[in-house]
């Protein structure tokens, strides 16, 4: 517990040895965004990727030639370094390049969610964040097969009066602690609280995984140009 009464950081309250040997459509979709999103950025070398999960995003990010060290509180997924993302002191300033958290600081009390962020402006000297959209999605796509136009809607349907607590996990089957949409994590209130700690490059919406919100993110404070 936390000196405000929040549940502290954890594993996920589910069988993780089963979840660790699944394997989802959804997977192959994010390790190929997180890939592409990573070749947004100059001279990346260093990636610290912030929980691995089934290890599919490990292996493709190796595959194009990239250092990763994997990083999780939870030793079922053997990461190379074991912590919770909202106290990383093991690491260094600016000790990698890009560090990534696909849809991990949701499994934090909101109340950890500004100290996660500004470890992860501390270690890495730019983010890609990836975070879960609330609700139901009704998505409306029409692609032609014609010059590679592909057009796509979404509408979300959020229960934004539903209220995030720090004491209970009430989503996703009591793994996420809030989403994006949720009383007081609209997307405008993420971002704000984002840009305390990074220059926000690019949001989009993930088309082709629906409820992933994802943002490209630089660091504040190793970068000379970006100031607040």
């Amino acid at each position: 517990m936390s000196e405000s009464g929040a549940m502290g950081p954890g594993i996920m309250p589910i069988d993780r040895e089963a979840w660790g040997k699944k394997i989802n459509l959804c997977n192959f979709i994010n390790a190929y965004y997180q890939m592409r999103d990573v070749g947004e950025f100059a001279a990346v070398k260093r990636i610290l990727l912030i929980g691995p999960g089934q290890g599919l995003d490990t292996v493709v990010l190796r595959w194009r030639g990239y250092e990763v060290t994997t990083f999780d509180i939870d030793t079922t997924f053997k990461p190379n370094v074991v912590g919770s993302v909202h106290d990383m002191d093991m690491f260094k300033d600016s000790d990698f390049d890009v560090a990534i958290a696909s849809h991990v600081l949701e499994h934090l009390p909101l109340s950890y969610l500004d100290k996660a962020l500004a470890e992860i402006a501390r270690v890495a000297r730019h983010a890609i964040i990836y975070l879960p959209v609330h609700g139901r999605t009704i998505q409306m796509r029409l692609a032609p097969g014609l010059l590679g136009w592909d057009w796509s809607w979404i509408i979300d349907i959020c229960y934004w009066w539903r209220k995030p607590n720090d004491e209970k996990a009430r989503f996703m089957s009591g793994q996420h602690f809030w989403e994006i949409g949720l009383w007081s994590c609209s997307l405008k209130a993420i971002r704000e609280r984002m840009e305390n700690f990074f220059e926000i490059k690019r949001v989009y919406r993930n088309h082709d995984w629906r409820p992933s919100m994802n943002f490209l993110l630089s660091s504040r404070q190793h970068s000379p140009s970006v100031t607040k």
